[in-house]
């Protein structure tokens, strides 16, 4: 036997031992190496030989001699027991071949385990080691400390939604606008079901209200029933673009031409303009050069009277209409003299029949797929009804049946190919969890799924040469903005899937946390250092990567803002406060920032001011926090509630609108709780002695977050003085200057609860001090310097 062959315990070869090494470790690639076809791995032998001494003489290790019984057995009295006879030759030779097939499985596995390996590398490209592989998923295979045993998030927000038979259907399922922030059953991806009946308990508990008895006296009893509430707030935003069903539906050409829609020359040369300066920089999907070739022909064969191929049509028709969505309302005043709704349903209209022309449902053209991916960033923005989710699910299919989600450099194609379906893809990716969270229940591609890498970073004109870019360039090009985009989406997908494993125990908090703060520190290492805040689409980009990063801390912690079972430590609650505030104060640049303004169409994408409901609870309950004037300043933009009210007034004002707004949505809705989480209604976390004020932290209206509940309370509006928001379609205005509180917060705890909250649980004493039991403290520090993460919470004179 050759001395390089590697020995098994029994003598036998064992050629997977070769294998893992050179896998592993005889290589710097991780990819293993594919054997030739002169190069069969040997079979693997196996041990055959029979057992012929009985087990008294092998359990003794004593020299049977086969009799029965054996001599020795006879001896000493003890039972001889042999095994059954020697199979036949028939019956030998079939173990021999389960044998050899045992070894062949166990090669086949150690290869598929390393090709995966090697294709998430592969994929994550230029992203190496922020997905797989890298320093932050590390924390995954730590031991579970021992304060993270007790950790429960909140049993209120369930992925999965159900309702009554007799809902609805006529309403949009687009929820209730409120100021800016629009709600609906479903936050954060978490379905709510219980949320107004949440706020009416938070409102109705007296350790919440800091107001003096005259103010008292003016408000209605919450608790009493009033007729039902108008429903102009359920109606769908100014920015709300609906799909039709024609996609599945239509029959034939759908009856139009082409010239139906089609506008003269140099109105779709003003409307590609707009494309290329407000749409691609941000949501890239074709490479422009390519694109520009394509429309030329285009614009060529309708001046000879020849109808172009329906894929061409549907992409310039696609692009055209994304040009009219964001560009602003008087600037098509200015240009094409009629409204911008007119004009949008023109070439929304036109972009569908085109792409039924194209075929859409049975295309394996990726012209028309990028036609598609356009059309759906057109209309996924800030308000998205399942009739969006279900598109995208069919888009997701689509392309899977055209293999999009495998890279193209496995199929031998161009680059520009590889470039513009690596696009395609991510943009998919990113409507796959942006239609999730507006709708769930979860996201519909898995990171396992696919092996498409992100496109090389790299500018457009680079792909168009004779020597085309093999690796991503270390500098600001023209693919940054979206590749940043593309990182931080797969990120949020990881996260997506790690939050069933947080409730099941699989993976531990700090684990999660470890991940978004290494992602965190390696994206800003990145991408920073090429930004220059002088030139405004890398002024925007810098926005948009921190809000997209501090939107990761509040998605894994919301839930467990309140929870049920332990009190949330304040280091914890420290980095919700931060986070949240700052990506508030980063989408109100996005939306405000003159020079940011061609981008601000597509602000909604980019987060949804839910974050705003959360810290509005928190800074009602506890006014003293170090953030609260940050938080109010951001809060008075997001809400815009009457100048003239103290916080404490403006904060139980727009808490009573929302929940009367949700309750008419919810009885509409016929929102069905699982019983599970009726059963938690009531509890509260303990508290510590001397907390931050004398209310308790009201209903974590966080997305997903959890919160007090009763059910059965009627609702009621609660004007404060007979105020109520203002329900003009004026403009925005610009955030108004903070109010200091004229009435100082009561810091005594010693206010007992109304009588609906007595099924509360009293903390023992003993557990005022018991932190929420989810943090391996040694990582956190490491992860977070306590000199900056430091858990104090309010100003000096408060603490």
């Amino acid at each position: 036997m050759s001395q390089n062959q590697p020995m098994g315990s029994d003598g036998s070869s064992s050629p997977s031992t070769g294998k893992r090494y050179s896998a592993s470790e005889g290589s710097s690639n991780p990819v293993p190496a594919q054997p030739s076809a002169s190069a069969v791995a040997p079979r693997i032998r196996r041990r055959n030989r029979m057992i012929t001494s009985c087990l008294e003489c092998r359990r003794r290790k004593l020299k049977c001699d086969k009799t029965h019984p054996c001599t020795n057995c006879t001896k000493f009295a003890r039972d001889c027991v042999f095994l059954a006879p020697a199979l036949d030759s028939a019956s030998q030779l079939k173990l021999t071949e389960i044998k050899e097939k045992m070894g062949s499985l166990e090669r086949v596995l150690e290869q598929d385990v390393a090709r995966n390996n090697a294709r998430r590398e592969l994929r994550k490209g230029d992203f190496e080691g922020a997905q797989h592989g890298g320093t932050y998923d590390d924390f995954e295979f730590a031991p579970e400390p021992e304060d993270e045993k007790e950790l429960e998030p909140s049993p209120l927000a369930v992925l999965d939604a159900a309702y009554d038979e007799d809902a609805d259907d006529d309403l949009m399922d687009l929820g209730v606008q409120m100021g800016k922030l629009r709600l609906t059953d479903r936050l954060g991806g978490f379905f709510r079901p219980k949320m107004s009946e949440e706020l009416t308990v938070s409102l109705t508990d007296a350790r919440n209200d800091r107001r003096p008895s005259a103010e008292k006296a003016l408000t209605p009893d919450p608790t009493q029933s009033i007729p039902s509430m108008p429903a102009y707030f359920v109606a769908p935003g100014p920015t709300y673009i609906a799909p039709t069903s024609s996609f599945f539906f239509a029959t034939g050409s759908h009856g139009n031409s082409l010239i139906d829609f089609l506008p003269s020359k140099y109105a779709a040369d003003r409307l590609i303009q707009q494309y290329w300066y407000a749409v691609h920089p941000i949501a890239r999907t074709v490479h422009r050069p390519s694109f520009q070739r394509r429309y030329d022909i285009f614009w060529n064969e309708v001046a000879l009277g020849i109808e172009p191929v329906g894929s061409l049509q549907a992409l310039v028709f696609a692009a055209m209409f994304a040009g009219v969505v964001s560009m602003p309302e008087g600037t098509i005043l200015d240009d094409f003299g009629v409204a911008k709704k007119d004009l949008q349903e023109n070439f929304q209209q036109g972009t569908e029949t085109a792409l039924i022309r194209a075929n859409l449902l049975r295309t394996t053209k990726t012209e028309t797929m990028q036609a598609f991916v356009i059309y759906m960033i057109s209309l996924c923005r800030d308000q998205i009804s399942r009739a969006h989710s279900a598109l995208v699910g069919m888009g997701i299919r689509l392309a899977e049946c055209m293999a999009l989600h495998r890279d193209g450099t496995g199929y031998g194609l161009k680059p520009i190919e590889i470039h513009v379906r690596r696009l395609v893809w991510y943009q998919l990716c990113y409507l796959d969890i942006r239609t999730c969270e507006a709708q769930g229940p979860r996201p519909g591609i898995r990171q396992e799924e696919f092996d498409t890498r992100f496109p090389l970073n790299v500018n457009d004109s680079d792909l168009d040469q004779d020597i085309t870019p093999t690796k991503s360039a270390e500098r600001w090009t023209d693919m940054t903005f979206s590749l940043i985009r593309m990182e931080c989406n797969e990120m949020m997908r990881t996260l997506w899937f790690d939050r069933p494993k947080l409730e099941k125990k699989q993976i531990s908090l700090t684990a999660v946390l470890g991940k978004i703060e290494n992602f965190r520190k390696m994206t800003e290492e990145k991408y920073l250092p090429w930004m220059d805040d002088s030139i405004p689409i890398q002024q925007c980009a810098r926005a948009v990567l921190n809000i997209l990063l501090r939107r990761m801390h509040i998605m894994i912690l919301h839930r467990y803002h309140n929870s049920v079972a332990v009190r949330i430590p304040d280091r914890l609650r420290q980095i919700i406060l931060t986070s949240g505030t700052e990506l508030l104060e980063s989408a109100i640049l996005l939306e405000t920032h003159r020079p940011l303004a061609p981008w601000a169409w597509y602000s909604g994408a980019i987060q949804q001011y839910q974050v705003a409901f959360l810290l509005l609870g928190e800074v009602w309950a506890y006014p003293m926090r170090k953030e609260s004037d940050r938080i109010w300043r951001c809060l008075d933009f997001v809400f815009e509630p009457p100048a003239d009210l103290t916080r404490d007034q403006k904060a139980r004002l727009i808490l009573t609108e929302i929940r009367d707004r949700l309750g008419v949505y919810s009885q509409a809705r016929k929102l069905r709780a699982p019983t599970g989480m009726l059963q938690r209604i009531g509890m509260s976390p303990p508290r510590r002695a001397g907390d931050d004020g004398s209310a308790m932290s009201p209903v974590d209206v966080g997305p997903g977050a959890d919160a007090v509940v009763q059910i059965g309370v009627e609702r009621v509006p609660t004007p404060i003085m007979g105020v109520r928001f203002r329900t003009d379609d004026g403009p925005d205005p610009a955030p108004p200057e903070s109010r200091v509180e004229s009435q100082a917060p009561r810091l005594t705890s010693g206010t007992s609860a109304p009588p609906t909250m007595s099924n509360r649980m009293t903390p023992d004493m003993n557990m005022t001090d018991e932190l929420m039991n989810d943090i391996d403290w040694n990582e956190w520090d490491k992860l977070f310097p306590p000199d900056v993460n430091n858990g104090e919470l309010n100003m000096p004179s408060f603490s």
